[in-house]
């Protein structure tokens, strides 16, 4: 019988190889970078012509190889990272240079050009896998490989690859990825001779993202730091204010390695819950670091996608680091100039904890008592947020006060918004709180579709205060109404929340209470326009503050708006 089974040649082998690893031009620039990274460069320059179907060219200055380690490197499985299986766990090296170079100079023209010293260099030209040539060069301490005619002899795959305009593209994003991840390395990379990245070594992540991302996306951005668990979680995410349903941007890390994950950023997104308006995707940037043997970064042939140990650990580290990075002040938006540092003052020594046992929002409350509370609680809310200076109302609209490194603004609707919904959502949580019972039922007349979400939200009304019940056809009467502020129209609240819940105006909420809360929460806080007395403002600040995510209502707009001193100064010629 013939036989079914034969060993390929290496050529063969060695393109079978090099189509797992190297699918179009930005895959060989991005392993040779992160060949020339792991080769301890700190300047890095890639050049590419017609998106890097004729050229690619990666130089840097690391520490280069000496003739015998050059030519080795050139075969299948040489490696200067790997010595046993044992390394393979908590591999802290991206590549090495004998995985890369084999396969790539198998579908190209490549040339190698590598020196560990000044001078003194060898060069190395490969076709189709096949080394022609081997001699001495002259090339200051460092590496450069020069990869001609991609998939030359293998048309069919050439044939796949897309116009050099969208090639650049992918190339572009694999080196501002890599150089996201290395803000401490330059890079320089150029298409058909004209510069399209240029970032400078030693910079901060911060400084990295500004000139990678763009400074006006950059503004966008709060910081991130949070530990839990076997996890430490740092980066950028973007105020929900400024976040967009397009045209967002994600990258995660782990341990310093780009990776992608859908899951983890789905968990990230999370913890924008009841501070963004659905349907907007905020931009990310965010590490993940955990023990190396806690983390598999074997599992896909380019090293796109890792697999954790404590996979539901991981996604709450993400979820828990948002929602934190967002509950801080810093999180408010900022009045400044552009590329000017953004501030975050502290709200004044206000203790979340202390504030909670302030009195029910505006409330009436006795002088006399609060004075006692000064003399006795000094912690309490008379002792935080009472000792502001002046709270001033602005249009009735917006409460201003000062702190020692500039002004502070606040929306009072939104305030009031993020409290109540806070508020709310406790209540639906721990059973509800009763209504004010009315001495004369008030009769309203719905449509239908009104109707129907009495009939499916009734018991979440009752929690929070509602009771309602049919009175025939499409009325309804209303025998106990919730009572959060001296100023809250009852009746009205309820017409418009019922109207709005019908309408799916406040659609996309995957929690039907959350929806409910919000929807609530935006009908029943103080407007724009209604005057609050020094109390009453103070007293709002205070809960605010107490709040989980205090810069931002459930639609993503800011609650606070934070003016630094040192703008007014530039404004005013005294900087």
């Amino acid at each position: 019988m013939p036989r079914r089974i034969a060993i390929l040649p290496d050529t063969v082998a060695d393109q079978i190889a090099a189509g797992e690893v190297v699918e179009r031009p930005a895959s060989a620039v991005k392993e040779l970078v992160e060949n020339a990274i792991d080769a301890g460069a700190t300047r890095v320059r890639i050049e590419l012509e017609q998106g890097g179907k004729t050229l690619v060219e990666v130089s840097d200055d690391g520490h280069g190889m000496g003739r015998e380690d050059a030519v080795l490197a050139l075969d299948r499985h040489a490696t200067s990272k790997i010595r046993s299986a044992a390394d393979l766990v908590g591999v802290r090296s991206f590549g090495f240079r004998g995985e890369a170079l084999p396969a790539i100079a198998s579908v190209s023209r490549l040339r190698l050009v590598t020196s560990e010293a000044d001078g003194d260099a060898t060069e190395i030209d490969v076709h189709g896998g096949r080394v022609e040539q081997v001699g001495a060069a002259a090339r200051q301490r460092g590496t450069t490989v020069t990869v001609r005619s991609l998939f030359y002899n293998t048309p069919a795959r050439r044939k796949f690859l897309r116009s050099a305009s969208s090639e650049s593209r992918a190339c572009w994003d694999a080196v501002a990825t890599i150089a996201l991840a290395h803000p401490e390395v330059g890079f320089e990379l150029l298409f058909d001779g004209r510069p399209r990245l240029l970032v400078t070594p030693g910079q901060s992540a911060q400084e990295r993202l500004e000139a990678v991302w763009g400074p006006d996306l950059a503004r966008t951005l709060v910081p991130v730091r949070y530990a839990v668990g076997g996890f430490q979680v740092r980066g950028f995410i973007q105020r929900p204010a400024d976040a967009q349903p397009t045209g967002r941007r994600t990258q995660l890390f782990v341990n310093g390695r780009p990776f992608r994950d859908n899951f983890l950023v789905r968990a990230a997104e999370a913890g924008y819950r009841s501070a963004i308006h659905p349907g907007d995707r905020p931009s990310l940037f965010l590490e993940i670091e955990t023990d190396n043997a806690d983390v598999d970064v074997n599992v896909h042939p380019a090293k796109l996608e890792v697999r954790f140990r404590d996979r539901i650990g991981a996604e709450r580290a993400m979820e828990e680091s948002v929602r934190d990075a967002l509950g801080r002040l810093e999180a408010a938006a900022v009045v400044s100039a552009p590329g000017r540092r953004e501030w975050a003052p502290a709200p004044v020594g206000v203790d979340g904890a202390a504030l909670l046992d302030a009195p029910e929002l505006f409330e009436p409350a006795e002088p006399a008592d609060i004075g006692e509370e000064d003399e006795e609680t000094p912690g309490g809310p008379a002792g935080a947020a009472w000792e502001l200076g002046p709270v001033t109302q602005l249009f009735n609209t917006y409460l201003v006060y000062e702190t020692t490194e500039g002004l502070v603004f606040v929306d009072q609707h939104s305030a009031h918004e993020r409290v109540l919904y806070e508020q709310v959502l406790d209540r639906l949580t721990a059973g509800g709180l009763p209504g004010q019972r009315l001495l004369l039922p008030t009769t309203l007349d719905l449509t239908d579709e009104e109707l129907e979400v009495v009939e499916q939200y009734g018991e979440v009304l009752g929690r929070v205060g509602y009771e309602v019940e049919p009175f025939g056809g499409r009325t309804v009467a209303l025998h106990a109404v919730p009572t959060p502020h001296p100023r809250f129209d009852a009746t009205r609240c309820f017409q418009e929340l019922v109207a709005d819940l019908a309408r799916g105006r406040f659609g996309g909420w995957a929690n039907r209470l959350e929806r409910f809360a919000a929807t609530y929460a935006c009908r029943a806080a103080v407007k724009g326009g209604d005057a609050l007395e020094e109390r009453e403002r103070r007293e709002l600040l205070a809960r605010l503050f107490a709040c989980a995510l205090s810069p931002h209502d459930v639609h993503g707009r800011a609650t606070i708006v934070q003016l630094p001193r040192e703008e007014l100064e530039r404004r005013f010629g005294r900087r």
